[in-house]
């Protein structure tokens, strides 16, 4: 169990204990830096490294080089405690987001110029509501700099919102393990989301994949076809009343 962890000059200083004994332990930062989640104290950990003796106090210590928590991986780890920070922080709240406009402007897309998912969206768009615009910002959505790429594209869609007339934005990819959805539990990407002038939808994996950005942005979507639909309304759906309307108006006027 760790105890008493402090940080000083990039390293993490700490103890691992049990119910009878106490291990002095030193991370570097170099291996620090590697880790997916934070050390806090009392957390279960397995950890691997070399013991040696620290001269100053004449004392046994571990060079930790790696750690894992124990029962769980370390992205589940990092999940679950950004996810508890965020929450604290009420960026979860529901009174803090915004409803989509009924009428759509252009909409954003944050995702894959080449995967299925853009291609699922135009053609829901299309169909639901021709005349609407889907402005695509391609973004790596997989791999280790995934969260950089979908960073910087929500970025271009904040500061390019009002001369680009956003009405919403949309962040997605298709389904895939935890590694595959892992830029989209970023806290940079978090707090992007949060930031975004315009109403978020998040609509990343299957309808059982949750990540961060689903909780932080305005509205989340089971699926990339299912938030462009919560974006674009049915056209037929808007015509029908006006149609109506205007049968109305011919009456009265003759």
């Amino acid at each position: 169990e760790i105890s008493q962890p402090k940080l000083s000059s990039g390293h993490l200083w700490f103890s691992l204990k049990d119910n009878a004994s106490q291990l002095p332990c030193v991370m570097f930062r170099r291996d620090l830096s590697r880790l997916k989640f934070q050390l806090e104290h009392g957390m279960e950990v397995v950890v691997t490294g070399r013991l040696t003796v620290y001269a100053a106090y004449g004392r046994y210590q571990m060079v930790v080089e790696s750690a894992e928590p124990r029962g769980q991986g370390a992205l589940q780890a990092a999940y679950e405690q950004l996810k508890s920070k965020l929450q604290r922080e009420g960026l979860f709240e529901q009174s803090r987001k915004r409803a989509l406009p009924a009428l759509p402007g252009r909409v954003a897309v944050v995702t894959s110029a080449t995967g299925a998912v853009i291609r699922d969206i135009i053609n829901v768009s299309t169909r639901r509501f021709p005349q609407a615009q889907i402005l695509v910002i391609p973004a790596r959505v997989q791999g280790p700099d995934s969260a950089g790429s979908i960073l910087e594209g929500i970025k271009k869609a904040s500061m390019g919102a009002q001369k680009l007339g956003l009405s919403a934005l949309i962040v997605g990819r298709g389904g895939g393990s935890l590694e595959d959805l892992w830029g989209f539990n970023d806290e940079r990407v978090a707090r992007a989301i949060v930031e975004c002038p315009i109403p978020v939808v998040s609509a990343v994996g299957h309808e059982t994949d949750f990540t961060i950005s689903d909780f932080v942005s305005d509205l989340r979507a089971p699926t990339p076809s299912s938030a462009i639909e919560l974006a674009v309304p049915q056209k037929k759906n808007l015509k029908y009343p006006l149609d109506q309307k205007q049968e109305q108006l011919n009456r009265t006027i003759h």
